[in-house]
């Protein structure tokens, strides 16, 4: 299966040297290129990629603003945020707005290769580092979500809490699986029956809702 993909980033430089790479890989084909927010949103209308690669800091319309108009709309396109985390104060806004993770313009092409095709796939991408360092950067902000919910998480079983608790953590199904002794199929089982019971978009959006009812804390 080919994954189409539309760039969006103000940067020629940046289109350029992922077009190059993408050359060299028949399963990514670059069916649009981007330079605004507006433009992408306009080219996941007409194109119906699989994946578009949105930068934030755009003319115009901004990539948070984008994304949020195509993960609203009818398309099927799954959002990766490409940015620059230690300086993009709107990571995790991206995140709410829909996009199914972000990588960031220092990592090595390939690693952003592979990011779009576990996009494509329908999973999430958010290493776990990245993910302690997104719910640290948000809960330092003075209009943060409270800690402690108004009403805990329902309709989900015990078992189910444990496993939203160390997604929210960063864990892997893998790492999941290790800490709760129980298979790996089990653990995505888990994850797959939390996406459905919490209308998750993906992974991403349980992290968001694990931190935002207080199963994640962060230390004082």
């Amino acid at each position: 299966m080919t994954v189409r993909v539309v760039l969006a980033d103000d940067q020629p430089l940046v289109r350029s040297g992922l077009r190059v790479l993408m050359a060299d890989h028949p399963d990514l084909e670059i069916v649009g290129e981007a330079a605004t927010g507006v433009a992408a949103v306009q080219l996941v209308t007409d194109l119906s990629p699989d994946v578009v690669v949105m930068d934030i800091r755009m003319p115009g319309m901004d990539g948070i603003e984008a994304t949020r108009r195509i993960a609203a709309g009818p398309a099927t396109a799954r959002v990766l945020v490409l940015t620059t985390f230690d300086e993009d104060e709107h990571v995790y806004g991206a995140l709410r707005a829909g996009a199914s993770g972000f990588v960031v313009k220092d990592m090595a092409l390939d690693d952003i290769l592979t990011a779009i095709r576990v996009v494509a796939a329908g999973d999430a991408l958010i290493a776990p580092s990245v993910t302690r360092r997104l719910i640290a950067d948000f809960a330092a902000r003075p209009a943060a979500a409270p800690v402690r919910p108004a009403r805990p998480v329902e309709g989900i079983t015990e078992r189910e809490r444990e496993v939203l608790t160390l997604v929210g953590r960063g864990r892997s199904n893998t790492e999941i699986a290790e800490d709760l002794f129980i298979t790996v199929a089990t653990a995505k089982s888990h994850v797959s029956r939390l996406l459905t019971k919490l209308g998750a978009r993906d992974r991403v959006q349980l992290v968001i809702t694990a931190y935002e009812t207080g199963l994640v804390t962060l230390p004082r």
